[in-house]
Formats: structure tokens, sequence, C-alpha cells
């Protein structure tokens, strides 16, 4: 978005409000790659994500990325971002390493066995923290933003994860101006966040401006589904239905992503990125209403954090 002279450099009151975002996360990945011996990208696939690797790829253009990206598979992943996943990080020649709980995923663990909270401690939390292990990271960046949700908005841009990957909101190092406090003992480790101050309207403007691939989801469309709990569920070959669900078409699209089961839609007329733009402004709901891991009781989302999810 920048186009500089050589030597030449920009104040900060020069920047309008997303070229001063975008110079704010590229510092923060510049400096915990610097800081960190083992630094790892947390790769959801979704829209954050998307911006998430575009940052990279100009913090340290021209070049590769220099860590690895780390997708928690829970095996309940749309298949429209699983071939995303594998077709953007091999055309961008980014590295992708794909963890699962296979040993949950092999006994059965699903929402409608176990409950969203203990499925999800099974096939995200466990498996983060497991994969994080596996690869000896020390810092994980991740791409959740403070306007997402309450106990997001308490996160440092360096928030601090004791040995066993958990994290306490009571005990967290303070951020005085942009100073980032990165000291490790051995075991513990750092979630980065770069994009801490964007909204979800920087994020979908960043996008259109820098003309990012995202997942088709994210655009309205015809779509086979189910109402289900209330929230409007997408229906695929092997979607298991329940008794009494009848199958019906609308048009709709995906606010957010996540897994299958869990994430439900929203109608909608915007299949461009200009009308997503037009019509996030009208939205006065949170973008996380429809995942059903954010509702299973108050203050879940914070519990999830505190055992190490992300």
């Amino acid at each position: 978005m920048i186009a500089l002279e050589p030597n030449e450099v920009i104040q900060p009151a020069q920047l309008n409000h997303l070229q001063a975002l975008e110079a704010e996360s590229i510092a923060i990945m510049r400096e915990a790659v610097a800081e960190f011996a083992r630094p790892v990208m947390l790769y959801s696939i979704g829209k954050d994500s998307s911006v998430m690797l575009r940052l990279a790829q100009k913090a340290f253009y021209p070049g590769k990325i220099p860590f690895p990206l780390l997708h928690v598979d829970t095996s309940y992943k749309f298949p429209e971002m699983i071939a995303f996943r594998d077709n953007y990080t091999k055309e961008i020649g980014a590295e992708l390493i794909v963890h699962r709980n296979e040993e949950a995923i092999a006994a059965g663990a699903a929402p409608w066995k176990l409950g969203t909270q203990n499925c999800c401690g099974l096939l995200k939390t466990r498996s983060l923290l497991d994969g994080l292990a596996e690869g000896g990271f020390d810092a994980a960046f991740g791409g959740a933003r403070r306007d997402e949700e309450k106990s997001r908005a308490k996160e440092r841009v360096y928030s601090f994860r004791d040995t066993a990957g958990q994290w306490d909101p009571k005990n967290q190092r303070p951020e005085l101006w942009s100073l980032y406090n990165s000291r490790l003992r051995k075991g513990e480790s750092i979630r980065v966040f770069p994009l801490s101050n964007w909204t979800e309207l920087d994020i979908w403007l960043y996008l259109y401006a820098e003309k990012i691939p995202i997942v088709p989801l994210y655009f309205a469309k015809e779509r086979p589904l189910v109402v289900r709990g209330g929230a409007m569920t997408l229906v695929y070959d092997d979607t298991r239905l329940l008794p009494g669900e009848k199958v019906e078409t609308l048009k709709v699209r995906m606010r957010s992503l996540g897994c299958m089961p869990c994430t439900g839609a929203i109608r909608s007329e915007a299949d461009t990125l200009p009308k997503i733009i037009e019509e996030l402004m009208t939205f006065r709901r949170s973008e996380r209403e429809n995942r059903a891991i954010d509702h299973d009781e108050e203050g879940s989302m914070e519990v999830k954090k505190r055992e190490g999810y992300f």
C-alpha cells in the first residue's frame, strides 16, 4: 500500500488509518521474529488469517515468510476451507503444518456426543497445545482482534502462556508505549496478536484494498441448509441430519468460519467485497453470534482461553 523512494521515511501523521495499522502489524511481526527462537503462525484459513499472511509477506519481502503456518484441523472444517488452505498456501510457497488430535477423532469426538465445550477442548485446545509442543514453538502469531469478543479484548499484543500453555488474564505483562516483554523461561511461550487493534471493518477494507483471496464461503450464494438450534447450518452430502430436519435453499454467506456443526450462516445478498463492506456498516451484532462455542455459558470463551484455546 505504501510506495517509498530509497531512504524516504513516512511519518505516522502521514499514514491513513489502514496504512498505520499495517505498519504497526508489520513492526510487531518483525520484532517477534527477531526476539523468539521458533515462531509459528496459527492459520485458521479465515479472513483474519488471510490478512496476517499478506502482512507477513510484506514484512519479510523479498524473502519468504520465515516461519511455518500451523493449522489445527478438527476434521469438521468446511470442505471449501480445506481446499482453499491447500491451494493458497502452495501458491504462495508457505510451509504448512496440519495438526489433528487423531486419537480423539478416531474415538468419534463430535459436538453432538460430547457437547461443544468438551469437543472443542479435545479437537482444538488439546490439538493446538500438542502441535505447539511438538514443533518446539516459543511464539505463535494469532489473528484475534480485541473487538471480536470480550475475553479477547483483555489480551495483550504479547500474551504470556505458562508451561502448560495456559493464560491468566489477571497476570499479564504491561505494554507501555508499544514496548513488549519477550522474556521467557524454559517451556513458557507467547501468543502474538499483530491484529489486536484492527476491527472487523478494517479487515474487510484491507482485503478489498489489497485484493487478498479469501474462502468463497464469505460471499453470498444460494446454499442448502437446515435451521438447527436457531442457526442456519450448511448441508453437505455427508451432513448428519437430525430427526425432523428439512433441507431448504437460501441465499446466505458465512460471517465467521469455524467447524461445520457449530458455525451458522447469515442471510445476505452480499456477493462481492464492496457489498460485504456496505452490509457490515449496518450490523449491530457480533460477528461471532453464529458460533456455538461462544454461547456454552457466560464467559465460556475466557474459560477456554485460560485452558489454552487460542
